[in-house]
């Protein structure tokens, strides 16, 4: 179906650039991507840094901690802005602001000032609201969740991609002269002026809403929103459903965050691939991310159509139900073979979740989209944190005890029992990581929704086009 600039589109037929949803979500996709791959720009490059900077372990492990530590923060922040401000405005400032410590980080000489910008470089991991905040705006019910999987799950290929990409920016830049050594910095400072470019694209090629941007509206007394029927975020805060959402999506994007960042190590040192032969597997499952976030935005519509709002809540739960109990399966295969098909299933299921997710963020209140997707997603940083603090101590404390018990055996064997040991500990870790899984997939089902809200709902997706409401904040 063809759509003007001022309607919400029915579908999500991408070849349809003149239509303001879908140049939108071209947009905005594009511009996730490019922070996903700034976020992670460095993660490449991790053995060069501590080279030239010279960072211990624990440094190493608290530049991880602190990147995601930022974005809880931006990510609870920008979710209001966006209420208020609009998401163009919001984009905007966030990839021309963001950018710069992204530029700062290749000129960085200490320890102490690496970290400084990777506290801050994880403050653009708040895309992802203003992303989930803009599709749900410029598409109808019937194709949000599609819509917002899809959007997302294609900018979060900018974590996977930065794995080839930045190796390859890297040797481009070598090939003028740089040193090897060195080639990190000019890597992250292109990424950065990369991200303030796109900043610009979305200020001039984008607008709020189907009909315009929010300044505008509110200046020709078009908002639907009036001052009387602002939700505070308080009135947010209160919502309960907001807040197993917010648990939910830490057990699926938090806990993808977390398996892929220790999925290297841990395929190493318990089935003995090699370091490149583990990065190349764990990079072939984040680029599921092409279609399986997108399948679980297109179950949670169908299941909306089917059963309602209700039909949602019970897609997310039995996905997410079987996302915990995979990771756990996998944690205690020994065979290689069934190793990867139950990671490939964990790749899956975890992807299909956050797709379903946010197909119910945009039901549970019209009037508050951006604080309601902040403070969700926010969970997500907030499951990757706790998930990386349980498997760091387990694996710390075992792999000391281990270098303590071999030590008089030779390097070799201290090597392997470290290597065992660390196995050992993060199998538990995941094991355990897959049961709290479980038991937000049975939380979710508490989500409820009221008999006026499923009937708003289906009125609004049998409403005649044309006479539908364009903004998504409408009663």
């Amino acid at each position: 179906m063809m759509t003007t600039p001022s309607e919400k589109a029915t579908t999500l037929q991408l070849t349809n650039i003149k239509s303001m949803p879908i140049r939108t979500f071209w947009i905005t996709s594009i511009a996730f991507f490019i922070c996903f791959f700034a976020w992670f720009g460095i993660v490449p490059f991790m053995p060069d840094v501590v080279k030239d900077l010279g960072l211990t372990p624990d440094q190493k492990w608290n530049s991880i901690i602190l990147a995601v530590t930022g974005t809880v923060f931006a990510r609870l922040v920008i979710g209001k802005l966006c209420d208020t401000y609009g998401p163009r405005l919001c984009y905007t400032y966030l990839l021309i602001l963001g950018a710069i410590p992204v530029i700062l980080i290749g000129f960085v000489q200490t320890p102490i000032q690496f970290l400084i910008c990777r506290l801050f470089i994880g403050f653009i991991g708040a895309s992802f609201v203003i992303t989930q905040f803009h599709t749900s705006i410029m598409f109808a019910p019937n194709v949000v969740g599609t819509a917002n999987a899809t959007s997302a799950g294609w900018g979060n290929l900018g974590g996977g991609a930065n794995r080839l990409g930045m190796p390859l920016i890297a040797a481009a830049v070598v090939s003028f002269g740089v040193a090897d050594a060195i080639a990190w910095r000019y890597s992250m400072v292109i990424a950065g002026i990369i991200a303030m470019l796109m900043g610009l694209i979305y200020y001039f090629f984008t607008q709020d809403t189907p009909k315009g941007n929010f300044a505008d509206l509110k200046k020709a007394g078009q908002m639907p929103l009036l001052k009387k029927d602002e939700v505070s975020f308080l009135t947010v805060l209160k919502d309960y459903r907001v807040w197993i959402l917010f648990l939910v999506y830490a057990a699926c994007f938090g806990m993808e965050l977390t398996v892929y960042g220790t999925m290297d190590d841990y395929l190493q040192n318990t089935f003995g691939l090699s370091r490149s032969t583990a990065g190349n597997l764990v990079l072939s499952f984040a680029l599921m991310n092409i279609f399986a976030r997108t399948l679980g935005g297109f179950f949670g519509d169908r299941f909306g159509k089917l059963r309602g709002l209700r039909g949602r809540v019970f897609f997310l739960a039995a996905i997410l139900a079987i996302e915990g109990t995979v990771l756990s399966v996998f944690s205690t295969a020994t065979s290689l073979t069934w190793g990867i098909v139950f990671l490939v299933a964990f790749s899956l299921t975890v992807q299909m979740a956050e797709g379903a997710t946010f197909s119910v963020v945009p039901f549970i209140n019209k009037k508050a989209i951006g604080s309601i997707s902040g403070i969700v997603g926010a969970g997500g940083n907030v499951g990757a944190f706790l998930a990386a603090l349980l498997l760091k101590s387990k694996s710390a404390m075992a792999e000391t005890s281990a270098i303590a018990a071999n030590e008089t055996m030779g390097v070799e064997a201290v090597k392997m029992a470290q290597a065992a040991a660390a196995s050992s500990a993060v199998s538990g870790g995941y094991f355990i990581i897959g049961i709290l899984v479980i038991v937000a997939a049975v939380s979710s089902l508490a989500i409820k929704f009221s008999t006026a809200d499923e009937a708003a709902v289906q009125e609004d997706i049998q409403q005649p086009r044309e006479t539908k409401p364009v903004y998504a904040f409408d009663k």
